[in-house]
C-alpha cells in the first residue's frame, strides 16, 4: 500500500525580503520559519529546503543500510549519518555529502563500505535525487 506524507509552506513577500513557514503536516510536529538569508546565508534558528532534504535523506539512507544489512545477516547495532546538502545561490543544490559511522558486529570494513554504497544507490530519496551528485563516506565506528 502507498503513503502520502505531506508538507505545506505558506510565504509572504519576494524571495529576498519576503519569510514563510514550512509545516510537517503528516507528522503534526511542527512548524518552522523559513526565509532567504536563512537559506543563503546563516541559519539564524530558521531551516531551510535544503536542510530538509538533508534531514529526509538521512534517514531514508539509515534505513536502507540497516536493511541491507540485516539481510546479509549482519544487523547493526547503530548508524550514525549525517548528510551535508550544499546550496548555491544562484545555481541551486550542487552536492550531497553522506557520511555514516556504524556498529555492526561481524562485519568486514569492505563488506560494510559494499552495503553503504548499494543503500546510497538504492535508498527512496537517493533515487529522487538522481540529478544531484551524492557523495557518500562510510567507516565503522
Amino acid at each position: 500500500m502507498a503513503t502520502t506524507r505531506t508538507a505545506s509552506t505558506h510565504w509572504e513577500g519576494s524571495l529576498f525580503e519576503g519569510s514563510g513557514q514550512v509545516s510537517l503536516e503528516s507528522s503534526g510536529i511542527g512548524t518552522y520559519d523559513v526565509n532567504w538569508p536563512s537559506r543563503a546565508e546563516s541559519s539564524n534558528g530558521k531551516t531551510s529546503p535544503e536542510e530538509l532534504i538533508a534531514a529526509a535523506h538521512s534517514s531514508c539512507y539509515s534505513m536502507a543500510l540497516s536493511n541491507g544489512l540485516a539481510q546479509a545477516g549482519t544487523p547493526a547495532t547503530t548508524l550514525d549519518t549525517t548528510a551535508n546538502v550544499t546550496f548555491v545561490p544562484g545555481t541551486g543544490i550542487t552536492e550531497i555529502a553522506l557520511s555514516v559511522v556504524g556498529d555492526v558486529p561481524g562485519i568486514s570494513a569492505e563488506d560494510f563500505q559494499a552495503a553503504a554504497e548499494e543503500a546510497k544507490t538504492n535508498c527512496p530519496v537517493s533515487q529522487a535525487l538522481k540529478a544531484v551528485p551524492i557523495s557518500l563516506e562510510a567507516r565503522l565506528g
